[in-house]
């Protein structure tokens, strides 16, 4: 019988003890002592939150799938299992065999937001594995990362042996079998590292060294070893269909972020909004095939017992199938107590039509995310959207019964002027009006709820706004006290409410995912102070933050505040996303004109994406 890690006195005394004692339906089950490689993954998040990744669950499936693998989860201990662990000693332990982590021989991070660095030190901490890559010896875990935030890896490279730079699903398997053969041949831990190096998207950080200017900036960025590539490129598959997807989702025993079946539809997008990490890093858009959809559809909410099924994608309306799959899902679920979610539609007359199919009675909120409050900066974010086009869907919705609108923008876009600001307050109120206008009141449930919030921009690695200064944290502030202040003059202000996020946070995570190397240090610094689960509000704190900032003699506006020439070499320069930044640096320069580009649908833009021979770039090809 299976040895919880954690005593009963200890699960007693803890939030939500389903945590940390696995066995959940679905589980995967197999006798560590007979796979030859054995790989702790890890979302450095609380289990709630881990357990909803959908990047995560496809990994553990495809990687079980191995009969010489074992896959097990990790995830970051809450606040109060982790004081109880460091002062009882006990190592940070995986979920499937409760083992201590540090007996595995894979380690590995999926870094989703820079906020949580500081959960990454402390899995390595609490698990007896050194910090820093260069202190690790031959019995410690090889600690990889992948994810988004590995498209600039730089602020962690120290604490990482490896990173995976792409779409897990092409190269784990030629990484295992190095690994194998690495170890049967009783070669080293740099062997293995230098062998790995080889494979394509994956980035070794001690294998390159870099070398700054006088004023900080990067002036080059070398491999210092021989047979090590100059670049590397993101790995991505072309055909979806070609790769395995969750045949057994693991059901928890707790209630999750995203408690359902999720069923990818795609990946990439057309959009080319312009502020978009993942429209660029994803590219060239890839869906899947209707047959391949309504398979794992049915086996999935077989298997795991869901009562909803969410549509995975950056914009679902763009999928191709979309009528036909929601039409299948609706004849095939829809009168079994199963509920489909619709997330990323864009609000038009078919959207509206498909969820008041499959919603219950009791309509929830809808979303629209403009983004900018005026034409004239949603075309320099290349938003794609009118002012026509948000009120019509409004205007729709409304009479089709929904009364509560959720509306999505950022402050502190390049090119932001006043007019832009106020005009989030502006559009908000014509939404509302647009309720009154079209809603008779005798056909009205109470008064319109529109809901507008702001986040604070953040300039992201492969976008075209890399280039981009950051607001300083008053700037962000005064620009949400002008909207704030704006919505207190609009006519049905009491049919509206305006909240924004927080300035530290952002102004961190703007140095976070745009630092290089010498970031690493502020980060082990903050978290030596006590800065843990940075991401969550009650638990951040800005002053341990600015303090380790300063002990390590690292400038916050240099990373922020400062707009980058256009030659500029970035941390990240040294990995092939697809996107040229060639590419990139046009749509900046077609930003400041105001200038819009077409999604790839209408016309290729020449962003590099084609190169990888397939998705959207061939599709209209004979």
């Amino acid at each position: 019988m299976r040895k919880l890690a954690l005593n009963d006195e200890i699960l007693l005394s803890v939030q939500q003890p389903a945590r940390y004692i696995g066995n959940e339906m679905n589980a995967v089950v197999k006798d560590p002592n007979r796979v030859a490689i054995r790989f702790a993954m890890c979302f450095p998040d609380v289990y709630e939150i881990g357990m909803s990744h959908l990047g995560m669950q496809i990994l553990y499936d495809m990687f079980n799938h191995r009969e010489d693998v074992y896959c097990e989860r990790v995830f970051s201990p809450w606040i109060d299992l982790d004081q109880q662990m460091r002062q009882q000693q006990i190592p940070l332990f995986a979920l499937e065999s409760q083992d201590p982590v540090r007996d595995f021989d894979f380690l590995g991070f999926t870094i989703q937001y820079e906020m949580c660095y500081t959960n990454i030190l402390q899995v390595l901490d609490l698990s007896g594995i050194p910090l820093h890559a260069k202190e690790r010896g031959e019995q410690d875990p090889l600690v990889i990362g992948g994810g988004p935030c590995a498209y600039n890896p730089e602020p962690l490279a120290p604490f990482f042996d490896l990173f995976y730079i792409g779409e897990g699903e092409t190269q784990y398997d030629v990484l295992f079998d190095l690994y194998k053969k690495i170890r049967t041949s009783n070669k080293s831990r740099w062997d293995f590292l230098k062998e790995a190096a080889q494979i394509p998207g994956i980035y070794v950080p001690a294998f390159y060294d870099v070398s700054y200017h006088e004023d900080g900036t990067i002036a080059s960025f070398q491999p210092n070893q021989e047979g090590i590539p100059q670049s590397v490129t993101k790995e991505l598959v072309v055909n979806l269909d070609d790769a395995p997807y969750i045949e057994n989702p693991i059901v928890p025993f707790i209630k999750v972020t995203q408690d359902r079946v999720v069923l990818e539809i795609q990946r990439g997008c057309i959009r080319g909004c312009r502020f978009c990490q993942a429209g660029n890093i994803y590219r060239p858009l890839r869906e899947h095939s209707l047959e391949y959809l309504k398979k794992y559809a049915y086996q999935m909410l077989n298997r795991t017992g869901h009562e909803e099924i969410s549509l995975s994608s950056l914009s679902s309306s763009d999928y191709t199938h979309l009528k036909e799959l929601v039409t299948f899902l609706i004849e095939e679920f829809h009168g079994k107590g199963v509920n489909i979610s619709l997330p990323s539609l864009r609000i038009d007359a078919f959207s509206l039509d498909v969820m008041s199919k499959v919603q219950d009675v009791k309509k929830s909120s809808l979303t629209f995310a403009p983004e900018a409050g005026t034409q004239r900066l949603r075309d320099v974010i290349n938003k794609g959207l009118t002012e026509e086009v948000i009120l019509k869907g409004a205007a729709e919705a409304f009479r089709g019964g929904w009364n509560r609108v959720k509306l999505y923008f950022m402050l502190g876009l390049p090119t932001e002027t006043p007019k832009d600001i106020e005009g989030i307050a502006l559009l908000s109120e014509k939404v509302a009006e647009t309720f009154y206008n079209e809603v008779p009141k005798e056909n009205r449930h109470g008064r319109v709820q529109v809901t507008a919030s702001s986040s604070f921009f953040v300039p992201k690695p492969f976008t075209p706004f890399q280039w981009a200064r950051m607001c300083t944290r008053e700037e962000f502030l005064q620009r949400a006290y002008a909207v704030k202040d704006k919505f207190k003059e609009m006519k049905n202000k009491k049919s509206l409410k305006y909240i924004y996020h927080d300035a530290d946070v952002t102004i961190l995570e703007g140095v976070l995912a745009r630092g290089d190397r010498k970031v690493a240090a502020v980060i082990e610094e903050a978290y030596h102070k006590g800065a843990l689960y940075d991401s969550w509000s009650e638990y951040f704190r800005n002053e341990i933050w600015m303090q380790a900032f300063e002990d390590c003699g690292v400038d916050i506006d240099f990373y922020t505040t400062r707009e980058r020439k256009p030659d500029e070499l970035f941390p990240w320069d040294f990995i092939d996303a697809g996107v040229t930044k060639d590419f990139l640096l046009r749509e900046w320069q077609n930003a400041i004109c105001e200038k819009e580009t077409p999604n790839c649908r209408k016309r290729c833009s020449g962003c590099g994406a084609r190169s990888f021979g397939g998705g959207v770039c061939f599709e209209n090809q004979n």
